[in-house]
């Protein structure tokens, strides 16, 4: 199983920043999907952003021209850079991963999740 450690939320002003880390068990280049969720609390978990296939980015239309994504491969880490921060940014931040893996029975997806970190935003 891949194991995924966030870390970096906390509490901060709106229009501050905050930089979110992932830390990996295994090698991030073998991951087709790999980024970051959160989930409000009432709200179901969405998408915030993502290297997807093919290494394009996806971004959430409320986070774009705030947010940030980024990789270190050979740190097994991704990063997410929070500029602007606005109270709806409220919520546990999830990373997540996604890989295809070939086994006896062919292709298969595999989707993991690390432990969630919280990021308040807040006068």
């Amino acid at each position: 199983q891949v194991q995924l450690v966030e870390s970096g939320g906390g509490l901060v002003q709106p229009g501050g920043s905050l930089r979110l880390s992932c830390a990996a068990s295994e090698s991030i280049s073998s991951m087709n999907v790999m980024g970051w969720y959160r989930q409000a609390p009432g709200k179901e978990r969405e998408l915030v952003a993502v290297f997807s296939y093919g290494g394009s980015t996806n971004y959430a239309d409320s986070v774009k021209g705030r947010f940030t994504i980024s990789r270190d491969n050979a740190g097994n880490t991704v990063y997410l850079q929070m500029n602007s921060l606005k109270p709806e940014d409220t919520a546990v931040y999830y990373c997540h991963s996604r890989r295809l893996s070939r086994g006896v029975l062919g292709l298969r997806e595999y989707a993991f999740w690390g432990q969630g970190t919280q990021v308040t935003v807040s006068s």
